[in-house]
């Protein structure tokens, strides 16, 4: 600790920790303008001079560093008078109505405590406000050019969107477009409007809505980052959502998403009160109408035709107390193992590959590994659109001075950065890790201590990956040989590597044998079990780590522990013994109601039709059960079109509960506002129908934390994640007491199957679906910024106006070749289906191949996706389909 003195008191500090913290611990608290915690210290305002004994000049306390033995004072008038000096001149022209009328700003709230709200004589201009953006205002007349804005852009999201023209008394910040936000590269996360110490940014519902009455810690619905954010609400709405300055993921920044699109929880068709399809329409019931019905329509389906013939799916939206409820139904009230989730759509071949080789299927690394890393490799994700605050760590830390590669079909965002881009061909990914191991082993490097020490089959390996020579693979994959060397050998040699991976590795015929291949490439490496290294799947929405995890898996009971050897432990929790027939998947479960084997299908917070694969075969599915029961903040497609019964559940704003993230973060959810109407927690909803059914005795759960305790009960690796100890913050498990610290890095010492662990051989199998005269192109897919999944909640926000519509991005030279003009509409037609959306201009795509998004109803893009299915766990190869582009006429 360095120890020095404030104003005549003795302080102690960190290493490393400037005079502005010092005076923090003192308790003395000085202006800041130009200063943001979470940017590097500058300066340059000169509001936060302090005098240090010995030195001859006033010194900016933001940007000194605390040394032994200083002696700082804050108090001096002089000091006073000249921080009230630059205040006053910084304040000349500024509009003195701003001040009152957004107290919360720091440069006002310094004004006002020196006394100094007279001195702002300036107006606001109209002709200078930029109200293009949707989420948030520029004014001009309102900036006092501290250049947080240009600072926080550049720095902590790295889109370098605000830009400093002219120079002395013409300086002006201007966004990159040089004329409106709406016309330029911003992003919208907002982050310079969170920095932005006046009323120069503001959101526009601050405008609208005025201060917050209160504040609500909580954490973002949307991707599986899970960022910490603060809620604002006023009479029981959203007005407001703030980034938690000090949350451990996102550290003060947030996306468009996590800060904006919130106002979906009070959209006009919210559906807030149950309801049943009678002769054909829908009609509003009661709870207790409701509840009785799906209970007895359960109980008749499973005593006619079996408890097997009823499905059970979970919610990654939905809080893990809520997915525990939702697989204890399906196997203590129902007697079937027919459960699972929208894992089965993404991530399932993560988890069963990891799990398979080191014993684990989560991620073995956290976050802050991004800047503990050598060299990065990205690998089938795209982390600047699909999870943003993940995505802007990495390009920083590439900034920084890490090594980058990036392995994906698409010159993505990070590609720009990246050392090596390995453009490959969509679904080839086994045979290019292979290569990439081949030439590690043939090179000689490979950790050989590491390997002595704890993994089996390096030999064997090295036999089988001598077919894999990038001279062999290059063609295969559409790369140059020597790029393929390239990566290798800076992955191999730039350590600690950290890998972090996505749909783009998972959604394929070999999804599974995929990311087994990029833990064999982690393990001959030595980059299993360290700080800076790993494999890290980015998880897809906010729980789908979780869902899964809590048991929302045929073959998996809660903590991921195998079915088939259930630990007594259940049996003596639950009051049964578990059901012994194999669950059905969501994809299998699906297969079977095609065929009248399934009879009913409970889906929660998922809509089923308008994101599973080859619609059409979802469709026959869902229209051959007898029951469909649908719960869900709205009438989705699938209730829209199939359900029997809609039951209106509370989205996570409105309850606590806990969300686990993609690094095994486990964190608590706060309510924040009312649910309107009726509408009920998930698991509130299920346990009526429990006891509805007569099981009371393990569906009497007063609270969430009821429900948590019985799943820490359960599960010997979290027991010790406590809500008191999740109240002060999130903890990675494996946490098994309540003293633990949590676990930051997996596997360090050993694997949880042993010491040692065994490599595997994984044969390339080309997927069936290719192209052909008929199909030429080869159709990617993904996620936008703007939107998450089938767009359920970013669809009912002003993110649509950011995003409109799906678009079939095209490299131009294919495009001219056809005769297409951009943002002209076309028709994509597969083996299995088709879709119209516009076309868009895209140079980083290989050429045959195109792009789009799946978000909006109206494409319905999946009406295109092929029925090619993972070998492993079935899940759908989105990422790959043969298609023809036809102009409309």
């Amino acid at each position: 600790m360095i120890q020095l003195t404030v104003d005549r008191k003795p302080v102690e500090v960190e290493p490393g920790a400037t005079l502005l913290d010092a005076l923090k611990s003192a308790g003395r608290e000085i202006p800041t303008v130009c200063h943001d915690e979470r940017l590097a210290p500058s300066g340059a305002c000169r509001v936060c001079l302090v005098s240090v004994e010995g030195q001859s000049r006033l010194v900016a306390a933001c940007a000194c560093p605390a040394v032994e033995g200083m002696n700082v004072t804050t108090d001096d008038p002089e000091l006073i008078e000249s921080r009230k000096a630059v205040l006053t001149f910084m304040a000349r022209e500024y509009p003195g109505e701003r001040i009152d009328a957004f107290p919360e700003k720091g440069f006002h709230r310094w004004l006002k405590l020196y006394g100094l709200e007279h001195e702002a004589q300036g107006r606001s201009d109209r002709d200078r406000l930029d109200a293009s953006n949707p989420y948030f205002m520029f004014d001009r007349s309102a900036c006092i050019e501290c250049y947080r804005c240009v600072r926080i852009c550049s720095e902590v999201q790295g889109s370098f969107v605000w830009q400093i023209v002219n120079r002395g008394p013409e300086t002006r910040i201007v966004p990159d477009s040089l004329s409106e936000m709406a016309q330029s590269t911003c992003k919208s996360c907002g982050a310079c409007v969170d920095s932005c110490p006046t009323s120069a940014l503001v959101d526009h519902t601050r405008w609208r809505e005025g201060l917050a009455d209160s504040w609500t810690r909580t954490v973002c619905p949307y991707c599986g980052v899970g960022c910490e954010l603060e809620v604002g609400a006023k009479s029981n709405r959203i007005v407001q959502v703030l980034p938690a300055r000090d949350a451990p993921v996102n550290k003060g920044h947030v996306c468009v998403k996590g800060r904006y699109a919130h106002q979906y929880v009070h959209a006009s068709d919210r559906i807030s009160e149950p309801m049943l399809r009678k002769g054909g329409e829908w009609e509003v019931v009661s709870w207790d109408e409701a509840i009785t019905f799906v209970a007895s329509r359960l109980t008749e389906l499973r005593n006619q035709h079996g408890p097997d013939s009823i499905g059970i799916l979970g919610s990654s939206r939905a809080p893990n107390e809520d997915n525990y409820i939702a697989q204890k139904f399906a196997r203590v009230v129902l007697g079937t193992n027919n459960v699972d989730c929208c894992a089965r759509v993404c991530h399932a071949p993560t988890a069963a590959a990891m799990k398979s080789i080191l014993g684990t299927g989560a991620a073995t690394n956290s976050y802050d590994d991004i800047e503990r890393a050598e060299t990065i490799l990205v690998i089938g994700s795209n982390p600047s659109v699909n999870h943003p605050v993940v995505g802007e760590r990495i390009k920083q830390a590439k900034l920084r001075g890490a090594n980058l590669i990036v392995i994906d079909p698409k010159a993505i965002e990070l590609a720009k950065y990246a050392d090596v881009h390995v453009q490959l061909r969509p679904g080839t990914n086994v045979p290019l890790l292979n290569s990439m191991m081949h030439v590690i082993l043939e090179e000689g490097l490979e950790d050989s201590e590491y390997l002595n020490r704890r993994i089996d089959g390096v030999e064997e390996l090295r036999e089988f990956v001598r077919d894999y020579a990038p001279e062999k693979v290059g063609p295969i994959c559409g790369v140059c040989p020597s790029t393929i060397r390239d990566a290798a050998r800076l992955y191999a040699t730039a350590r600690p590597s950290m890998s972090v991976h996505g749909l783009g590795m998972t959604e394929h015929l070999q999804g599974t044998e995929g990311v087994q291949c990029l833990v064999n490439l982690a393990l001959l490496t030595g980059n299993i079990g360290v700080e800076g290294g790993g494999v890290n799947p980015l998880r897809g929405q906010n729980n789908v780590q979780g869902s899964a995890h809590m048991g929302c898996e045929p073959s998996n009971l809660t903590g991921h522990v195998a079915v088939s050897s259930a630990p007594a432990a259940f049996l003596e929790r639950w009051g049964r013994p578990l059901p012994e027939v194999q669950g059905l998947n969501l994809m299998q479960m699906l297969d079977a109601a095609e065929v009248g084997q399934l009879k009913a299908m409970w889906v929660i917070g998922y809509d089923v039709y308008l994101t599973n694969p080859s619609a059409e075969k979802t469709a026959r599915a869902l229209e051959s059960m007898e029951l469909v029961i649908v719960q869900d903040l709205f009438l989705n497609e699938s209730a829209r079109l199939f359900a029997h019964v809609f039951l209106p559940a509370a989205a996570s704003f409105e309850r606590p509960g806990t969300f686990m993230n993609a690094e095994r973060r486990v964190q608590l959810l706060r309510k924040a506002i009312d649910p309107p109407g009726n509408a009920l927690p998930d698991w509130e909803i299920m346990q009526r129908v429990a006891q509805a059914m007569g099981e009371t005795e393990g569906f009497s759960f007063a609270d969430e934390c009821a429900i948590w305790d019985e799943v820490r009960s359960l599960w010997p690796v979290g027991a010790g994640l406590s809500y008191a100890r999740l109240e002060k913050g999130g903890l990675q498990w494996p946490c098994p007491t309540e003293d633990h610290p949590g676990t930051t890095v997996l596997h360090k010492d050993r694997f949880p199957t042993g010491e040692r662990t065994a490599l595997k051989q994984i044969t390339y199998i080309p997927s069936p679906e290719v192209v052909s005269d008929s199909f030429p192109f080869l159709l990617n897919s993904g996620r936008d910024l703007y939107h998450l999944n089938a767009a359920t909640m970013t669809g009912r926000t002003e993110n649509s106006r950011l995003r409109p519509t799906d678009t079939l991005d095209i490299l131009p030279s294919d495009a001219r070749r056809l005769g297409l003009e951009e943002g002209e509409s076309v028709r994509i037609v597969s083996r299995f289906g088709e879709a119209v959306l516009p076309v868009r201009f895209d140079r980083g795509l290989r050429p045959g191949e195109v792009f789009a998004t799946f978000h909006s109803p109206k494409v319905f893009l999946n009406k295109t996706t092929s029925t090619v299915r993972d070998r492993v766990t079935g899940t759908p190869e989105y990422k790959r389909t043969a298609v023809r582009i036809e102009r409309l006429r």
